[in-house]
């Protein structure tokens, strides 16, 4: 087990939720508030994305990052960003025998660096790297990261001076982190968030866990997480595997049966149950140093 514990809170993310939770945080405004409300909850880590204000669908609009990120600064509460670049892969295929044309309203496909333009001007100490192509929940959408475009989003970051957090949701975008690591393209420590439970992806099972993290490259730093209701049960399993945990409203809208949740609520949750395990909850300071990252403000 792991004794010393960071928790990332994931405040909103880019899914079709808005509609599902009257308090999912949709604004800049509301997204850094919720970033700060986890932090005062126990967070050392806020994972961002932003929302287009009018629909509440995910957004890649630098504008809105910055909005967010200047407010969290303002409110001179010390929390870790760690601003999403998984924008910009989405590919939705036509229906049935006419894949092609792709599906305009689902599709988002941009370059590897137009990803990474919100992290390249503002600077966070973290952002993300989903590790792999896979098919994403239902229908005929594709997650899109070729090895071509991690490797240049990678090779970026790592310019940039941004911890890479290698989002990895199968066994196989393993193989591809210990290959970025081979090539020079990942400094230490490597930080790897594993994502469970994401269909189609690796299921949440304490079994395929293991065996994930028994293929983890040596010394780097690992987060688990899983999705719903078995949000809270791998906030323990995370941690009997050794690693360091996420929850927030990105992936679970619940604190119980039928009790809509807030990040502030989950963070505290997981909290109770880590401090309930023995394990000391580690502030963004700690954090810091364990993952050698530079403070930004």
């Amino acid at each position: 087990m792991n004794f010393d514990i960071f928790i990332t809170c994931a405040v909103t993310g880019s899914g079709e939720t808005a509609e599902k939770h009257p308090g999912l945080p949709i604004t800049p405004e509301q997204i850094a508030d919720a970033a700060i409300e986890a932090a005062a909850a126990g967070a050392a880590i806020a994972h961002i994305h932003v929302r287009d204000p009018e629909t509440g669908k995910g957004s890649r609009d630098p504008a809105l990052y910055r909005a967010v990120v200047e407010r969290i600064k303002a409110s001179g509460v010390d929390v870790i960003l760690n601003l999403t670049a998984g924008m910009g892969g989405d590919l939705v295929f036509g229906p049935g025998e006419t894949p092609l044309p792709l599906d305009p309203a689902g599709t988002d496909m941009v370059g590897p660096l137009e990803r990474l333009v919100h992290v390249a001007e503002l600077l966070p100490e973290i952002c993300t790297l989903d590790c792999g192509t896979m098919n994403f929940s239902a229908g005929d959408y594709v997650m899109t990261n070729t090895p071509g475009m991690l490797r240049a989003m990678a090779a970026r970051v790592q310019e940039l001076g941004v911890r890479p957090e290698l989002e990895v949701f199968d066994t196989g975008h393993l193989v591809f982190v210990k290959q970025l690591i081979r090539e020079g393209l990942l400094d230490d420590p490597v930080m790897i968030q594993l994502c469970m439970g994401i269909p189609y992806g690796a299921p949440d099972d304490p079994l395929t866990t293991m065996a994930m993290v028994a293929q983890l490259p040596p010394d780097c730093v690992f987060s688990g997480f899983s999705i719903g209701r078995r949000q809270m049960p791998y906030v323990a399993m995370a941690a009997l595997a050794g690693g360091n945990v996420r929850v927030g409203l990105e992936d679970n809208l619940y604190l119980g049966r039928g009790e809509l949740a807030t990040n502030g609520a989950l963070v505290s949750r997981a909290r109770q149950i880590l401090e309930g395990m023995g394990a000391r909850i580690l502030g963004p300071g700690e954090v810091r140093e364990k993952l050698r990252l530079e403070k930004r403000w």
